[in-house]
């Protein structure tokens, strides 16, 4: 066939399955052909789901012929973080006592993907219990990144970015408590979105079924793509309230209220300098929606170093409970990396109900500010990727990740929505951007990055460098 279906987006696929074009079967042999072809070079996919997706295509490939009304994703294949239920594999997180750890339910956004239409191909690396922004672990190894095999291709969700970046998958569904849609997203040179918390529901059959309360505040599950139209159609899938999910809603996915087109663009960050080829993608950003009509202006949310620091003390109040409890099925250097982060958060300076007091007038003081600027354009990571485990070095790591994560974490902190969208490479290495809003408006941030998207053009399946 002249057409190379691993090339095309999600919604480019579903488009040519709806219209006859092509079967679903054969977009699903096309895309476990690419898994065979390239992922023994980056190990992104930890398990081909081949028997049951192929049984999947042929249910999808029937129902077409029989007239039945078809889903917005109907015959797309995606990918799942081993962090998600799916019935027939394991929910790993990357850790060895857990190989054959095997849900009795779908977790809801996987259930959702598949009553959409989507056919599930495969398991995604991750990094180990989802505590790096590298991607690694004992049970299933170093996933590389395609674009540079000795830098990191970020974390937790890395395999997911790979596959996606890599055109294994055009979708890949992850989670984000810390940037670990984004920073992938970044590293690898594809779309994220990390919606505002509680508009996609995570729920687990197996334990952990709860999670602290930082990380109710601040988890988000989320797509992977190389669109945005994929990332809409996804958020238009996956939203919604599940009872199994206490925090999950029922929110409109476009806002009504009328906003000022006026952007806010990050172009210092205390404590953190931003690259200069970044800032020109942050200054392109700014030229192309100028140009689309929004009024722009360079401003810098509230207090980003006290928000730093609140994600820190939030996610080390969970962590510092965790950890005893896990010490005996995690590694060395992953263990003794969380704990220096705990040590670091010093939590005997602040109570627990401080850390939410404090967590509420930010929220406010942002919201203030998305008030005057209906969405705000800054930085992804503020350092390239870095080599294998640079960020659980016992000296410099914690500096590493502080550093390059300033402007990612606010959007978990606060449980604000963002974009993480790729620029186009300046001297040969990419640059991304992020695009924020306020509280459940992920529509402002989609429709400022199809207007970049449309400038610049969506990123193509890249081959992985040998």
């Amino acid at each position: 066939m002249a057409l190379r279906l691993h090339e095309r987006t999600a919604t480019q696929l579903a488009g040519l399955v709806r219209a006859g074009e092509v079967s679903s079967r054969e977009v699903t042999e096309a895309h476990l052909a690419r898994i065979t072809e390239v992922n023994g070079r980056v190990n992104a996919v930890t398990v081909a789901l081949s028997d049951s997706a192929l049984a999947a295509a042929a249910v999808a490939d029937r129902l077409q012929r029989s007239g039945a009304s078809l889903g917005p994703l109907h015959g797309v294949p995606f990918t799942v973080k081993e962090s998600i239920d799916c019935l027939g594999s394991a929910t790993t997180y990357g850790v060895r006592g857990r190989a054959e750890a095997r849900p009795f339910l779908d977790a809801p956004v996987v259930a959702r993907m598949k009553a959409a239409g989507a056919i599930l191909i495969g398991r995604s690396n991750m990094s180990e219990l989802g505590l790096r922004l590298s991607t690694d672990n004992p049970l299933r190894g170093l996933t590389r990144n395609p674009l540079n095999s000795s830098a990191t291709a970020g974390g937790s969700s890395g395999g997911d970015a790979v596959a996606v970046a890599t055109g294994m998958t055009p979708l890949g569904i992850g989670s984000d408590l810390g940037g670990s849609l984004r920073v992938p997203a970044h590293c690898c040179g594809v779309l994220a979105l990390k919606p505002t918390t509680g508009r996609i529901p995570h729920a687990s059959s197996l334990a952990p079924e709860d999670f602290g309360m930082a990380g109710q505040a601040m988890f988000a599950l989320g797509p992977l793509a190389r669109s945005v139209a994929d990332l809409r159609v996804c958020l238009s899938v996956l939203a919604g309230r599940d009872i199994r999910d206490p925090r999950s809603v029922d929110v409109p996915l476009a806002g009504t209220a009328p906003l000022e087109r006026r952007v806010a663009l990050v172009t210092t960050l205390g404590g953190a300098r931003i690259p200069t080829d970044v800032l020109a993608a942050i200054e392109k950003a700014g030229d192309i929606l100028r140009d689309d009509g929004w009024t722009v202006e360079r401003a810098e949310p509230p207090e980003l170093e006290r928000v730093e620091e609140l994600w820190l003390r939030l996610a080390a109040t969970d962590l510092s409970a965790i950890m005893p409890l896990v010490r005996p099925v995690v590694s060395d250097g992953l263990f003794e990396h969380v704990m220096r982060l705990c040590r670091a958060a010093n939590l005997d300076e602040v109570s627990n109900n401080r850390l939410h007091e404090e967590r509420s007038r930010l929220m406010r003081g942002w919201s203030r500010f998305f008030a005057e600027h209906a969405v705000v354009v800054g930085p992804n990571l503020t350092v390239p990727p870095w080599k294998h485990d640079a960020d659980i070095d016992p000296q410099l790591g914690l500096d590493l990740l502080r550093r390059a994560t300033r402007f990612v974490v606010p959007a978990n902190a606060l449980g604000l929505p963002v974009v993480a969208l790729p620029m186009k490479p300046r001297g040969g290495s990419l640059v991304g951007i992020q695009i924020y809003a306020d509280l459940w408006r992920e529509d402002l941030c989609l429709e400022a990055a199809s207007t970049i998207e449309r400038a610049l053009g969506s990123p193509s399946p890249i081959d992985p460098v040998e």
